[in-house]
């Protein structure tokens, strides 16, 4: 691991309300969450993320229209 946090590999996860986070590319994927697919450090996360999620609201809420 690195000494620091944030030169250290992360991935984007999501779930299935199709909310983004960041997750420890060296531990294990919480229940309920997948990997997005991009990886890079936590700074390079965070950029993609707030690129990609425009809509904060949940999905089931985004849906009930």
């Amino acid at each position: 691991m690195h000494d620091n946090p944030a030169e250290s590999r992360h991935l984007v996860v999501v779930n299935d309300e199709e909310q983004y986070s960041l997750w420890p590319a060296e531990r294990e994927l919480p229940a309920g969450w997948r990997a997005e697919g991009r990886s890079g450090t936590r700074g390079e996360c965070l950029d993609h993320i707030q690129d990609i999620w425009q809509d904060m609201r949940p999905r089931s809420l985004r849906e009930a229209r």
